[in-house]
């Protein structure tokens, strides 16, 4: 078996790439169902967020390429217009590499723990999906364990930070004084939620929150006085924005540019802010070329982030090392499964022995002769078939000088021991 890990994110993908190879989140159970059919594939995983789409798949040894090629067919891309922005783990790699990413140590915010949600919500829709077995239903739950000791023994998190943080922390650098600013949120889902929050704590004057379902934004915005709004309603309480953050899982745009010049006409080209943590984008490309608006995608947020990185980089460093030792247990387990047990093993070649034996001394009273002839051949011929491939081991083990397998054996065929050399 092979355990792979394909993908592409925010450090090897552009913005445009991403949005191609993302699965909305009612998508996904499909396209898993899909994946675990094909030839070779006995388990998987897509993991899709703003900023990564990975498969992680466990195969049959000669069918790691399927994976990659499943991608592309999937989604009508060529090899060609993927292949460079691709990354490939296997095995060891593949594990590191999950771990890594649940832990927050490969996300464009060094540390963020948002990211954890996200492969808990994946590892579900797997399960559901019915395409998890023993191997990655293991795997995942080590990743669990290993992310929550990272966040317990290092600073990791000390200092939170997140895509949603620093949305809201570069508004901050815009407007000296959220207090004064009305921010509209578009979305109802983690990430939204985590702007509302760190907005809250900055006290900002209004805060609007708009949702395709009207109970949903209800929901969110009554746990932080804001005002809701169908996003139908979206056109009619644009221009009251001074800033707009979008995060919804959207697969077209929601806002245009014919929608932000009305806004900012109504406005009298007061700015607007606006920032799209959405991939699909939420918000199309040609609003940046309005005058007097400001937009932002989850790219353009990297220099804001990079700021934040130095404080978290000596926690990262023992996170790795928690991460290396992890791995390894999580390789040993997977080791042993390929192991054949070797007690299940004598007592089955015992048993054989014993059978074949028994049938012969009942051959032999068949054909006359005494009981006493068939027992002794019975004991005679059952003892050395039991001790002749251990005695042959042992005997090549002293020739070549193997000390710790004849201490071994001393150990494990001395009657009185009970495996306790100190009673």
């Amino acid at each position: 078996m092979a355990l792979i890990a394909l993908g592409l994110n925010h450090l090897t993908a552009p913005l445009d790439l991403r949005e191609k190879v993302a699965f909305a989140p009612e998508a996904t159970p499909g396209a898993l169902s899909d994946l675990a059919r094909q030839p070779g594939i006995n388990e998987a995983m897509i993991l899709s967020t703003c900023n990564r789409t990975e498969l992680y798949v466990e195969t049959d040894v000669g069918a790691e390429s399927a994976v990659q090629r499943w991608l592309l067919d999937h989604h009508g891309l060529t090899g060609h217009r993927l292949d460079e922005f691709l990354y490939r783990h296997e095995d060891q790699g593949a594990v590191r590499h999950l771990f890594r990413v649940a832990t927050g140590l490969d996300s464009m915010v060094l540390g963020e723990p948002q990211i954890l949600g996200q492969v808990k919500d994946a590892y579900q829709t797997a399960r559901s999906a019915g395409t998890l077995r023993t191997s990655m239903e293991r795997l995942l739950q080590q990743t669990f364990a290993v992310a929550k000791r990272v966040r317990t023994d290092t600073r990791i998190g000390a200092n939170p930070v997140s895509v949603a943080y620093t949305a809201v922390r570069m508004a901050e650098r815009l407007f000296a004084n959220l207090a004064d600013a009305c921010v509209m949120l578009i979305g109802a889902g983690e990430t939204i939620e985590l702007a509302a929050r760190h907005l809250a704590e900055s006290s900002v004057r209004r805060l609007i929150v708009a949702n395709r379902t009207l109970e949903n934004a209800q929901a969110l915005a009554g746990r932080f006085g804001a005002y809701a709004i169908a996003l139908a309603d979206l056109p009619q309480h644009l221009a009251d924005a001074d800033i707009v953050i979008s995060s919804t899982a959207s697969t077209a745009p929601i806002i245009g540019r014919g929608l932000i010049e009305n806004a900012i006409r109504a406005r009298k080209r007061k700015p607007m802010f606006l920032v799209d943590i959405a991939v699909p984008r939420d918000i199309e490309p040609a609003v940046a070329e309005v005058d007097d608006v400001f937009l932002y995608t989850v790219d353009d947020l990297k220099q804001v982030i990079d700021d934040n990185l130095r404080s978290r980089q000596a926690a990262a460093n023992e996170a790795e090392a928690i991460i290396e030792l992890q791995v390894e247990h999580y390789l040993a387990w997977r080791r042993a499964l390929d192991v054949r047990n070797p007690l299940a093993a004598l007592r089955g070649e015992a048993e054989a022995q014993r059978d074949a034996t028994l049938d012969k001394a009942r051959a032999l009273l068949a054909s006359g002769r005494t009981p006493e002839q068939a027992l002794e051949f019975l004991a005679h011929t059952l003892t050395n078939k039991l001790l002749h491939a251990p005695s042959a081991n042992l005997r090549a083990a002293a020739l070549r000088g193997d000390v710790e397998l004849l201490r071994a054996a001393e150990a494990l065929f001395d009657p009185g021991s009970n495996g306790d050399k100190s009673v």
